[in-house]
């Protein structure tokens, strides 16, 4: 079997031609850009317990967070500014996209074990 050396990125990086270098950067764009929720937590260098902290939930619940495939938005605005960012809603059509503003009010929202739990 043969050894593979590994390689710093940047050392790569300096040997591809400015066209792979596009490439790769847009593909690395269109990677971030769309990610599950345990994902984009990785990104930001938190665990689920500091994440959990914060919203003032257990860990459990932010695990059952993670995999859930349907939340109330407002729930969604919550976990995504405990992470230091902020939730935007666009609709897109063929014509164009339209970004929603209704979701722009601030509803009080309790997070606590109960409401996580569907």
């Amino acid at each position: 079997m043969k050894n593979i050396r590994s390689r710093p990125y940047g050392e790569l990086r300096a040997k591809m031609s400015p066209a792979s270098r596009a490439r790769a950067e847009k593909r690395a764009k269109e990677m971030l850009a769309e990610m599950p929720l345990c994902e984009v937590r990785h990104a930001r260098e938190m665990t689920q317990k500091q994440l959990a902290e914060i919203l003032r939930i257990n860990q459990a619940s932010v695990s059952k967070l993670e995999r859930r495939t349907d939340m109330y938005i407002s729930t969604l605005r919550n976990v995504i500014e405990a992470m230091g960012g902020q939730l935007e809603i666009t609709a897109i059509f063929r014509d164009g996209a339209i970004r929603i503003s209704l979701f722009d009010v601030r509803i009080p929202v309790n997070l606590t074990s109960d409401s996580v739990s569907n």
